[in-house]
């Protein structure tokens, strides 16, 4: 099981061991993107952009969000004071009586705000992240997210997935990238799988990613990097092969664009980090 209390910037969507992964960490933006595990929001410090289809949500500090599996979401941040967020991502294999109402429908509004949080709900959360090196026991932890989860289904408004903001080539689009993004990558050949013109393809990343395809795809393959760097002993060419970039110099370069330094050089920081938590 992991839990972690490193200061990072990107949650990790993969290898989820137990069936939960549970992160306190910093907040930047995140491109649109979709997994299979619910994805529950804490904000502890600051303030953030919460991304949903097409509506973009406002969180403050005590504000709670649940996004549930397979709906398109990210995340913008545009105070330049710190932030700190709690992220729980359990699996709904976890459970099984809830498996029908997950995979249909997705609360109308994600957020609840801090005056109408539920004692229970921030009790469970401090619960977990103050013992997340020593929780052991998946009983326990089933345990926990089922009060949340409670809440959530008794308190949030429940629509089907169908009307949650994003249309079927942004949904379509989102999920093959997420598929796919570890091989070789091209516009024309998706919009040939996916059997639409390459440039009405262009212009929906343009419009509702607000940049081109290719820098799209370099972001999603960018947040499994970092991933790796932080969890793995991978090295740097085996990370930069996994990860779907052509050559090291591209993603050295593309990484450096964003995080204004080298992979190592993350790496590196992520390490002095885990030591001083």
């Amino acid at each position: 099981m992991i839990f972690r209390g490193v200061v990072s910037l990107f949650a990790t969507y993969e290898n989820r061991i137990d069936g939960i992964s549970v992160e306190w960490k910093k907040t930047v933006h995140v491109p649109p993107h979709l997994h299979e595990a619910m994805e529950m929001v804490y904000v502890t410090k600051g303030n953030i952009e919460l991304g949903v289809g097409q509506e973009l949500y406002h969180m403050d500090e005590g504000d709670f969000a649940i996004v549930f599996p397979n709906v398109i979401h990210h995340y913008q941040v545009f105070d330049t004071n710190d932030n700190k967020v709690v992220y729980l991502y359990p699996e709904p294999s976890m459970f099984p009586a809830y498996c029908m109402e997950l995979e249909k429908y997705s609360p109308k509004n994600p957020i609840i705000k801090k005056k109408n949080l539920h004692h229970d709900i921030i009790c469970v959360i401090k619960a977990i992240i103050s013992n997340r090196e020593n929780i052991k026991d998946i009983m326990l932890i089933k345990a926990y997210i089922q009060v949340i989860l409670a809440h959530i289904f008794s308190e949030m408004e429940m629509v089907e997935k169908s009307t949650i903001g994003s249309n079927d080539l942004i949904y379509n689009a989102v999920e093959y990238v997420a598929k796919n993004f570890k091989n070789e990558l091209n516009l024309e050949k998706m919009a040939y799988d996916l059997c639409v013109n390459k440039y009405a393809l262009s212009r929906m990343f343009a419009k509702t990613f607000h940049c081109n395809f290719n820098k799209y795809v370099n972001g999603i393959r960018l947040n499994h990097a970092v991933s790796f760097l932080e969890n793995s002993a991978k090295t740097i060419t085996d990370i930069w092969l996994d990860c779907g970039f052509e050559s090291q110099r591209t993603f050295n370069r593309v990484f450096k664009e964003r995080y204004k330094m080298t992979p190592r050089e993350y790496r590196s920081k992520c390490n002095s980090d885990v030591r001083v938590i």
